[in-house]
């Protein structure tokens, strides 16, 4: 396993809706889960990551649904960017099911990444968020985007 972000859209009430496969390692953990987003959404959330970090302490919180049982939320996803006082930056993914204890999944685990590398991660989402592509492969390393029907080779 190694650090890695992977989304994948799945057909849905494009354009303005998008359904999502959402996949991260931290090389330690890893976990996905489908969300629903809006379109504009990615835009952004891209649009906060571009300059990021603007300065210490900086961060960004995408949620999306609960965990609350009472908001009765099919799943909650969280995605945190942040930098520390002391310019250290990392991606922090919380995902949940919200399924009955015996079926339940959860997942919390953050990936270490420099900002450079989430500024890159920015650019890539927001050519994702013209749906052109079917899938986005984000690393430490590198990155790409993938055509409907071309051939993921990881």
């Amino acid at each position: 396993m190694r650090d890695l972000i992977k989304i994948i859209r799945i057909p849905y009430e494009e354009p303005d809706y998008l359904q999502l496969q959402v996949m991260a390692s931290n090389g330690r953990q890893a976990a996905e889960i489908e969300i629903y987003v809006r379109t504009s959404d990615l835009v952004e959330i891209a649009a906060a990551l571009e300059a990021f970090p603007r300065g210490p302490s900086d961060e960004f919180v995408y949620e999306l649904g609960s965990e609350k049982e009472e908001d009765n939320w099919a799943f909650y996803f969280k995605f945190h960017v942040f930098a520390d006082a002391r310019g250290y930056c990392a991606m922090h993914f919380r995902f949940n099911n919200n399924r009955d204890i015996l079926y339940r999944e959860l997942a919390e685990f953050c990936i270490q990444s420099e900002a450079a590398q989430i500024n890159r991660l920015a650019k890539m989402l927001r050519s994702f968020a013209k749906l052109e592509h079917e899938t986005l492969i984000w690393s430490p390393m590198g990155g790409r985007l993938l055509a409907p029907g071309e051939a993921d080779c990881d």
